[in-house]
């Protein structure tokens, strides 16, 4: 939907901008789900694809070393992002949030993470 919100100029506000937690890497197998209030949430991201995207928000060539920016801080930066809604549970997450306003993606760092997060044709896309 992000290429149609961008061409008729329609912001975004989405409310799992960081999929309940699993873009932050806190979940990466069913055995981190056990103890968290969001494991039911976040157990249909444990696929393929979410594994890819996982993945590709973790390596931004694009990027310096020196910012190293970690998946939490680049999840909500699509250009079709107005603004998400994104919630942190202590200041270091908040930090790291705020943090991401400041924080540039070069075209092809951004295509990469499209790349990773596009679903195969014909895939159902249901979240």
């Amino acid at each position: 939907m992000a290429p149609l919100c961008l061409r008729e100029n329609i912001g975004v506000i989405p409310y799992f901008s960081l999929a309940s937690g699993f873009l932050a890497g806190k979940y990466r197998s069913e055995a981190d789900l056990a103890n968290s209030a969001r494991g039911n949430f976040v157990k249909k991201y444990l696929n393929e694809r979410g594994y890819k995207i996982l993945s590709a928000s973790t390596k931004w060539p694009g990027l310096t070393a020196r910012r190293n920016p970690s998946s939490h801080r680049l999840a909500p930066r699509q250009p079709s992002v107005t603004a998400p809604i994104a919630s942190a549970t202590n200041l270091n997450q908040l930090q790291a949030l705020l943090s991401a306003a400041d924080l540039k993606l070069d075209p092809a760092s951004l295509e990469k993470l499209n790349q990773a997060s596009t679903y195969a044709a014909g895939a159902a896309s249901s979240h």
